[in-house]
């Protein structure tokens, strides 16, 4: 069910786009097991019922937008695990549907608010499973990157989703191969990087980073996610001065993640208040990622919709 006003035409009108949360944490919260290399992608192929209630849980708590549990669902992930290409490509589509079917399911519910898809574009480093999405620089090319995103893309694109989110991008390589990659499809998308202090994860400024995204036509958003919340005020600004566009900004709890241990230490310091400044700086599409859950969804909206 795709909102009437498309998502690139609701930013234009200068409102506030409200995000998820953790796809990993409400699954895990509700008891599921995700601690092998396809995280919560395993269960579009074994309790895709469980990724529906996740996304309602966060329609429910006032997101507008559902972004899909495919980051690290990818052709060469599956094959791993004996899902045969064409199966691969039906969970990659299913993963759209499944979000599409939660929208569904919260408008029974009484939700009348606009509410769209992101279909997930998680890095090369996610479908490794060793953290190197934290790093980039994985010792490929431009060119092989973009022929490793591609036909994921195009899958996740013929979904029908109202938006491809190029997410947790950890190096300005990655994020080049990723825009040649959805050029053309027809589906708008956003490119947000994973980074630390004034850098993406890689190390390049991000006032190049963010350049390379400016005078493409299909991105209508460009931001950070996953990264501390201490890291965002600087770079909402620097991507809103780079780019002109509407920024996309959503971090995680704060807490950091032991890719060995497959498991966050330390302490939360997401607050949900300091989005009135990210607002303020350009922040057009905002939320949370790891370790973010409905509860702080439900208020980061009550604040955006009081100032």
């Amino acid at each position: 069910m795709t909102s009437h006003l498309t998502l690139a035409a609701a930013l234009t009108t200068g409102r506030t786009v409200v995000l998820d949360g953790g796809m990993s944490n409400q699954l895990e919260s509700a008891g599921h097991d995700l601690s092998d290399e396809l995280w919560s992608a395993r269960l579009l192929a074994e309790q895709p019922e469980a990724i529906t209630e996740a996304h309602l849980a966060y329609f429910l708590a006032g997101a507008d937008v559902a972004i899909t549990s495919s980051y690290q669902a990818t052709f060469e992930g599956f094959a791993k695990r004996g899902i045969e290409r064409e199966r691969a490509a039906e969970l990659l589509g299913l993963s759209v549907g499944l979000a599409r079917d939660a929208a569904t399911r919260a408008r029974a519910k009484g939700v009348t608010r606009p509410l769209w898809v992101a279909a997930s574009v998680g890095p090369y480093g996610a479908m490794l499973a060793d953290g190197s999405e934290y790093r980039g620089r994985y010792g490929l090319t431009v060119a092989e990157l973009e022929a490793f995103h591609r036909p994921r893309v195009e899958v996740l694109a013929a979904a029908g989703p109202d938006v491809l989110a190029l997410e947790t991008v950890p190096d300005a390589d990655e994020a080049e191969a990723l825009l040649r990659a959805v050029r053309g499809l027809g589906v708008p998308a956003w490119l947000s990087y994973s980074v630390a202090g004034d850098r993406t994860r890689a190390g390049q400024p991000l006032e190049d980073a963010f350049a390379l995204a400016a005078d493409a036509d299909e991105v209508i958003a460009v931001g950070v996610n996953c990264c501390a919340p201490e890291d965002v005020d600087a770079a909402v600004e620097t991507a809103a001065r780079v780019t002109g566009k509407p920024v996309v900004v959503y971090p995680n709890s704060g807490e950091a993640w032991d890719a060995e241990a497959r498991a966050w230490n330390g302490r939360s310091s997401f607050a949900p208040e300091e989005v009135r400044g990210w607002r303020e700086s350009g922040a057009r599409l905002i939320g949370g990622c790891c370790r973010v859950g409905p509860e702080a969804i439900t208020s980061l909206a009550a604040t955006l919709a009081k100032s």
